[in-house]
């Protein structure tokens, strides 16, 4: 997602978004250590996106 994009969400929405990114994390590393998981780089682009949106919910605060 775009910073941009994410700006102009709310509070409420980005709460929500990040719940549903960390359910996707822990997804995605169960997959990689049963070595089901086929782009690995996805575990490194969800944290950062998971950063992303929890320093919009600073800069609001």
């Amino acid at each position: 997602m775009k910073t941009a994009e994410l700006r102009k969400k709310d509070k409420k929405e980005l709460e929500k978004i990040v719940l549903d990114l960390r359910k996707k994390l822990s997804d995605i590393r169960f997959k990689f250590s049963s070595n089901k998981l086929k782009n690995v780089k996805e575990i490194n682009n969800t944290k950062k996106d998971i950063a992303r949106i929890l320093t919009i919910l600073k800069e609001n605060v």
